[in-house]
C-alpha cells in the first residue's frame, strides 16, 4: 500500500467527527459549487460531487434542498477559499485550507492560534511544497473488478487503489473503493466513473504530506493543542501537517 492509503488509515477516524461541523464545511462547498455552475446538478458537475459528499454524512435531502435554494439567492454572499501555511511547534509544517466570507476576521483567527500555541503563521508558498495535492473517490465496492478499474483508470494519472471498510449506521462492516489521483484529473476521473455507472459515495481533495515526522508524546500534544484550535474555527475546511500519526 501507498501513502495515500497511510494517509487516509490515519486521518478517516479524525476527520469531520462532529456532524454539525461536517454540515456546516458541506453548506459552503454547496454555496460555491452553485455560485459557481449553478443551482442544478445534472449540470453542474461541481455541485454533484458536493451532494453526493452532503449524502454519505447523512446530511437530510431538505436541508440540502434548502442550502442550494439559499445560494441561488442573489442575497447570498460568497465564500472564497483562502490557504494559511505555517509551522507548529517542533517544527511540524501545517497547511489551512479555509472558506470565509471575511477574510479579515479568518486572518486575525488563524494567526491568533499560530501564536498562542507556539507557532507561527507562514508566507505564502511556505511550505505548501511539501504536500501532493490530490483528488479522490470513494466509490460503491459491488461488481468492480479491482484489477480492470486499475487498469481502466491508470490513463487518468490514477495513482492508487484500494479497498476500505467503514461501519454504516447499523454497524454493519461495509466494504467500498478508494481512487487516489493527482488534483487536476478529478473532471475526467468523476466523468469516466459516472459514464460507466460506477456509484460515487463522496469525493474530495486533500494535501498529502511527502515526509511526515515522529514526535514524542508530549511534543504531539503539543501540536495537537494547534490543530485542534485550528479545527473548530468555522472558517476553518482542512488542516494538514507533516506530523506522523499513528
Amino acid at each position: 500500500m501507498g501513502r495515500a492509503f497511510e494517509f487516509r488509515k490515519a486521518r478517516k477516524m479524525k476527520r469531520w467527527s462532529a456532524m454539525s461541523k461536517a454540515f456546516t464545511r458541506i453548506g459552503k462547498d454547496i454555496v460555491m459549487a452553485v455560485k459557481e455552475g449553478g443551482p442544478d446538478p445534472d449540470s453542474n458537475s461541481r455541485l454533484r460531487a458536493v451532494i453526493q459528499n452532503a449524502k454519505s454524512v447523512n446530511m437530510p435531502k431538505d436541508n440540502i434542498e434548502r442550502a442550494i435554494k439559499r445560494a441561488s439567492d442573489k442575497s447570498q454572499g460568497d465564500y472564497k477559499e483562502v490557504i494559511f501555511e505555517g509551522y507548529a511547534p517542533h517544527g511540524i509544517a501545517v497547511l489551512v485550507e479555509t472558506a470565509t466570507d471575511n477574510n479579515t476576521r479568518t486572518v486575525a483567527n488563524v494567526r491568533s492560534y499560530f501564536n498562542k500555541c507556539d507557532g507561527s503563521l507562514g508566507t505564502s508558498g511556505s511550505v505548501v511544497f511539501m504536500f501532493d495535492h490530490t483528488c479522490n473517490f470513494k466509490v460503491k465496492a459491488d461488481g468492480l473488478d479491482m484489477e480492470e478499474l486499475e487498469l481502466e483508470l491508470i490513463d487518468f494519472g490514477v495513482e492508487e487503489i484500494f479497498e476500505d471498510t467503514d461501519e454504516d449506521a447499523d454497524g454493519n462492516e461495509v466494504t467500498s473503493v478508494m481512487i487516489y489521483a493527482p488534483f487536476e484529473s478529478f473532471g475526467k476521473i468523476q466523468a469516466y466513473l459516472e459514464e460507466n455507472n460506477i456509484e460515487i459515495l463522496s469525493s474530495g481533495f486533500e494535501r498529502i504530506p511527502q515526509v511526515t515526522k515522529p514526535l514524542s508524546g508530549e511534543e504531539v500534544a503539543d501540536v495537537e493543542k494547534l490543530l485542534e484550535k485550528l479545527e473548530e474555527d468555522d472558517d476553518v475546511q482542512n488542516v494538514y501537517h507533516t506530523m506522523q500519526e499513528e
